[in-house]
């Protein structure tokens, strides 16, 4: 399918200790930051994010909240990881990425980004970060950002990159780079293809947050509840994701994106052609067969 090809042609192009990472296996279970370290090493520096798998939803966690959980290249890298370990895993079935802290991401650290750092380095920074973005819309499964407290800058980018974003009230978005004299060009990309056009260049050229309720009504979120509602009701969301087919979802999913940008003619075309591949599918036939026989469906494991 297209979105698996996709994904393999990012993957080849991540080296071989990054798609394998400290975390592999992730298994049914869940993966920590790591172990102790043998006696009279030194301790390994944590990784910036948690990854844990149970019943077929992984839950990345951004989590080093004393940095307000900074987009740096090394959370990049781990997000990166956390999101491509066993991508193909028919276990896995959608992917919520969350924060530690009051903070979701403040977006890149800055500290990366000074002149001492050099050109290649910044490059490469945000290169990694664009591979991320791309990576979260070309996975063959869902992925949805549960977000609570403050996106800004990359970390708002984060959030436009997913399929599904959940907020608690509390929360808000900013792009907030035009302040620093570094205009936030990137999210700007993902910003601009969630939110009309002069919402994204409002929120580009001032910097000004906006709230919660403001991103809904604008489309950036899917959906606003109480903090304390939070969890609840993205793993509510999360567990619908993973009743159902992978494969359809996953098929659903690619061609939605690839669909998007097309023509009305092209669009129909595309999205009929896809029907007609649902329906060569398993699952499509199983689905049809148990809704004739009024029983629920046996998806393919």
């Amino acid at each position: 399918m297209a979105a698996v090809a996709a994904l393999r042609l990012l993957r080849a192009q991540v080296p071989g200790w990054l798609r394998r990472g400290p975390c592999a296996p992730l298994p049914a279970g869940f993966c920590t930051r790591g172990s102790a370290s043998a006696a009279g090493r030194q301790e390994p520096e944590p990784r910036p994010t948690v990854a844990r798998q149970r019943d077929g939803i992984r839950n990345v966690i951004l989590s080093n909240p004393k940095k307000r959980n900074a987009l740096s290249l090394a959370m990049l890298k781990s997000l990166q990881n956390d999101i491509l370990h066993e991508a193909d895993s028919k276990d896995l079935r959608v992917i919520i990425i969350s924060a530690e802290g009051p903070v979701f991401s403040s977006g890149h650290d800055l500290k990366e980004l000074t002149e001492e750092q050099g050109r290649d380095h910044h490059a490469e920074i945000f290169q990694t970060c664009s591979e991320v973005m791309m990576l979260i819309r070309n996975h063959p499964v869902p992925v949805i950002a549960m977000v609570n407290g403050l996106a800004t800058a990359a970390g708002c980018q984060l959030v436009a990159s997913c399929d599904i974003a959940i907020a608690s009230d509390k929360s808000s978005f900013a792009t907030p780079g035009v302040n620093i004299g570094l205009f936030c060009s990137t999210p700007a990309v993902a910003l601009g293809r969630a939110v009309p056009r002069k919402v994204a260049l409002e929120m580009l050229f001032t910097g000004e947050p906006i709230s919660a309720q403001e991103a809904l009504l604008h489309g950036l979120l899917s959906k606003v509840v109480p903090e304390e509602q939070l969890e609840e009701e993205t793993m509510r969301i999360a567990r619908k994701i993973a009743s159902l087919s992978r494969p359809v979802v996953s098929l659903g999913k690619a061609t939605f994106y690839k669909q998007l940008p097309q023509d009305l003619r092209t669009a129909y075309y595309l999205a009929s052609q896809t029907m007609v591949d649902n329906l060569g599918l398993q699952d499509g036939q199983e689905g049809i067969k148990a809704f004739i026989e009024k029983r629920k469906p046996v998806w393919s494991p």
